[in-house]
């Protein structure tokens, strides 16, 4: 199931960040973005470039929680992971209103990361945080 029963706004929210951004991008940099792991490495890229001309990161705040909201959408797709909302101790903890969970029952915060990738560089890239998500514990 791919829904959260508790919470379905954020099943709309989530998504609706994502392909926002894929319109965003699609529109100003005339770059597709596809909704696939290797997509990844292309955001990547165009949050490094954003980072490069300098804007204090509140002026592109929403662009990268875009990014972020992708991502997650990417590890929905891919991995059947679902968002959920972060209650109480979830949002102190993460920062964040929601993130996803994957099927072995891990939380991610998709768009700190996105924020992450623009404070703090390439290290931080989404690409590798979705090969870490959707990576199977069971069989490491």
């Amino acid at each position: 199931m791919r829904q959260s029963v508790r919470n379905p706004a954020v099943t709309v929210i989530a998504p609706r960040l994502a392909a926002d951004i894929v319109a965003m991008v699609r529109e100003g940099a005339g770059v597709r973005l596809d909704y696939s792991p290797a997509s990844l490495v292309v955001a990547d890229r165009l949050i490094g470039e954003i980072r490069q001309e300098g804007p204090p990161a509140g002026a592109v705040t929403r662009a990268l929680l875009g990014f972020g909201a992708y991502t997650g959408e990417v590890l929905v797709r891919g991995v059947d992971a679902v968002w959920v909302p972060f209650e109480d101790e979830d949002f102190t903890r993460y920062g964040q209103p929601f993130g996803i969970r994957t099927p072995d029952g891990r939380v991610w915060n998709p768009l700190a990361r996105a924020l992450e990738r623009y404070d703090r560089g390439p290290e931080h890239s989404l690409r590798a945080f979705y090969l870490q998500a959707a990576e199977d514990p069971a069989r490491v």
